[in-house]
C-alpha cells in the first residue's frame, strides 16, 4: 500500500509539472514560463541559404599581407621598385640590388612563412617574384571565414530578438538560416547580409572630385558616395567624395555602439566606443589631421565626413546620416556584432506566411484529433474497461509530450506533429501487448490480480526492447538531422519516454487500484 501511495505522488507530481509548463501556451498571461515554440512551418517566417564568398576573404588577407610586407620593407629601409596585389591572390614584388634582395629574402623567411613563391626571375640584378599563400593557409582562411560569418550572423539575429532561430553551416561555404515569426523580411535580410566593414579614411580635398570622376584619379585615392534623401524631390542624392584608399582605423577596435537622439534636431544617431588601443589610435589620427575631413565609411558608403576641429580623446565618436530609428538600431546591431569576414549572397529564399502556418497548425491538430479519436474508439470497443484505462493513459501521454516540449524549449514543427501521431499509435501498441498477455494468463485460469501482474511482467521486456531501439533511432535523428527532422525526432523521443511511463507505470497503477482497493473480481478486457 505504501509503494502504491509513493507511486501515486510521483505520478501526480509529473502530471502537475507538465500542466504548469503547458499553461503559458494556452494563455501566456497566467504563468511566467515560456510557451511551446512553433517552427517555421507552423508560425510562418523566413528561410534563407547564404553563400559566403570565401575567395574574397583570401583576397582581403593577401591585401593585408601586401601592406604589411611593404611596411616592413620601408621600416628596414629596403629599397624596392614595386609591391602590389595582382590577379586577386598574388603579391607582385620587384626588388633591385644584391643587399636589398638579401634583406627581402630574410624578411620573407622570418615574418611571412605563410607565403610561397609561385614564380621568380632575376634580370640585370633585379628580382621579380610572385608570392602566394600556401594551399593549407588558403583553406584555413576559407573555413575560418564561414565559421566567423556564422557567429557574426548569430550575434546579429540574437540582438534582433528572434526566438528559436535555426542557424547552421551547410556544406563548405553555405549557411542555412530559419527565422520563425519574422514578418519584416527585407529588414532581416539587410541586417543579416550587411558586411558592416567600418573604416575611417581621410578625405582628399587637394584634388578635384569632378576631374577624378572624369578619369583623372590621383594615385592612392578612390571615389566614394554619401547618399542623402531629398524630401522635396522625394529621391536620393549621391554626393561624391575623393578619399584616400588607406584605412586609418577599422571597426575591429569597437567595444560598443548605441542609438542616441540628437536633442537639437530630434534625429537618431549612433555613438561608437573604441577599446583602449583603438582610442589611442583615434586620438592620434585626429591630432595629426586637424582641419581635415575624416570620412566615416561603412561598406564603401560614406555616412558622414566631419572636419576634425581638435584632438578627440576618450575613444568615442558618432555616426550621423538621416537615419530612421529602425535604421539606427540595425546599424548599432551590426556594428556591435562585428563585420562579416567576407560578403555573403542569398542563394535561396523562402517566406512562409502566418496564414499558411495557421493552416498547417489546424490541419496538424485535425490529424491528431482524428487519429486519437479513432484509436480511443477502437480501444473501448475491443478492450472494454481496460480500453478506457489505455485511453486515459493515452491522454496523459499527449499531456507529457506537450509539457516536455515547453520545458525543454524544443521547437514544434509539422513533422513534429507527425511524430506525435506516430507516438499515439506506439503508446496504444504497448497497452495492446499487455492486454493480450493478460488475456492469455486468464485463459490459463489465473485470478485477475495474478493475471495482471503476470501480463505486465511478461510484456515489459518486449515493450522496453521495442521502445528503446526506437528512442536510439530518434536520438540519432535529433543529433544529425536538420530543422524539420529534428522536430520529428524531438516529439518522437519525448513520446517514447512518455509511452513507457504511461504503459508500464500509470496503467499498472490504475489496475492495482481497482484490483486491490476496489477489490473487483473480474476484469473487463
Amino acid at each position: 500500500m505504501k509503494t502504491v501511495s509513493t507511486k501515486l505522488v510521483i505520478v501526480i507530481c509529473i502530471m502537475l509539472t507538465a500542466i504548469v509548463y503547458i499553461i503559458p501556451t494556452i494563455n501566456h498571461r497566467w504563468w511566467p514560463h515560456s510557451k511551446i515554440n512553433l517552427g517555421l512551418d507552423l508560425q510562418g517566417g523566413m528561410h534563407l541559404v547564404l553563400e559566403v564568398e570565401t575567395q574574397k576573404a583570401v583576397e582581403d588577407t593577401v591585401e593585408r599581407i601586401t601592406n604589411e610586407l611593404g611596411a616592413d620593407l620601408r621600416s628596414d629601409r629596403i629599397r624596392y621598385q614595386k609591391i602590389a596585389r595582382v590577379d586577386g591572390y598574388y603579391i607582385f614584388v620587384k626588388v633591385g640590388g644584391k643587399e636589398n634582395i638579401e634583406k627581402f629574402e630574410n624578411i620573407l623567411s622570418k615574418n611571412f612563412r605563410n607565403l610561397k613563391k609561385s614564380s621568380e626571375k632575376m634580370d640585370n640584378g633585379v628580382l621579380t617574384t610572385r608570392l602566394m599563400l600556401h594551399e593549407n593557409e588558403s583553406l584555413r582562411i576559407k573555413k575560418m571565414a564561414v565559421e566567423q560569418a556564422l557567429e557574426t550572423i548569430r550575434n546579429r539575429i540574437d540582438q534582433f530578438g528572434v526566438s528559436e532561430p535555426d542557424i547552421r553551416i551547410q556544406g563548405e561555404k553555405r549557411i542555412l538560416i530559419q527565422l520563425p515569426g519574422i514578418t519584416d523580411t527585407d529588414r532581416a535580410k539587410s541586417l543579416i547580409g550587411r558586411t558592416a566593414l567600418l573604416e575611417f579614411k581621410l578625405v582628399d580635398d587637394t584634388h578635384s572630385v569632378k576631374n577624378a570622376q572624369k578619369g583623372d584619379l590621383p594615385p592612392g585615392t578612390q571615389i566614394l558616395y554619401e547618399i542623402k534623401y531629398d524630401p522635396l524631390k522625394n529621391s536620393e542624392i549621391k554626393i561624391p567624395y575623393l578619399v584616400k584608399k588607406r584605412t586609418l582605423l577599422t571597426g575591429a577596435s569597437l567595444t560598443d555602439a548605441r542609438v542616441q537622439i540628437d536633442s537639437q534636431y530630434n534625429e537618431p544617431y549612433v555613438t561608437i566606443n573604441f577599446d583602449r588601443k583603438g582610442g589611442r589610435v583615434f586620438a592620434r589620427i585626429t591630432e595629426e589631421n586637424i582641419k581635415k575631413r575624416l570620412a566615416i565609411v561603412l561598406d564603401n558608403k560614406i555616412y558622414s565626413a566631419p572636419v576634425i576641429q581638435d584632438k578627440i580623446v576618450g575613444g568615442s565618436a558618432r555616426i550621423t546620416g538621416n537615419f530612421t530609428t529602425a535604421e539606427a538600431h540595425d546599424l548599432s546591431i551590426v556594428l556591435r556584432a562585428g563585420a562579416l569576414p567576407a560578403p555573403v549572397k542569398i542563394l535561396e529564399e523562402r517566406t512562409v506566411g502566418p496564414s499558411l502556418g495557421n493552416d498547417s497548425i489546424n490541419m496538424g491538430l485535425m490529424s491528431v484529433y482524428a487519429g486519437g479519436l479513432l484509436v480511443i474508439l477502437f480501444m473501448v470497443i475491443y478492450y472494454k474497461g481496460a480500453g478506457l484505462i489505455a485511453d486515459f493513459a493515452l491522454l496523459v501521454n499527449i499531456l507529457l509530450i506537450a509539457g516536455g516540449l515547453a520545458a525543454f524549449q524544443a521547437t514544434l514543427t509539422l513533422p513534429g506533429i507527425a511524430g506525435i501521431i506516430l507516438t499515439i499509435g506506439m503508446a496504444v501498441d504497448a497497452n495492446v501487448l499487455i492486454f493480450e498477455r493478460i488475456k492469455e494468463e486468464q485463459a490459463l485460469g489465473k485470478p485477475p490480480r495474478a493475471a495482471v501482474d503476470s501480463g505486465f511482467k511478461r510484456a515489459t521486456l518486449t515493450i522496453l526492447d521495442a521502445n528503446v531501439t526506437t528512442l536510439i533511432a530518434a536520438l540519432v535523428l535529433f543529433q544529425f538531422g536538420t530543422g524539420p527532422v529534428k522536430g520529428f525526432a524531438s516529439t518522437l523521443s519525448l513520446g517514447v519516454i512518455a509511452s513507457l511511463f504511461t504503459a508500464l507505470i500509470l496503467s499498472k497503477m490504475i489496475f492495482d487500484y481497482f484490483l486491490i482497493n476496489r477489490k473487483i473480481k473480474k476484469i473487463s478486457i
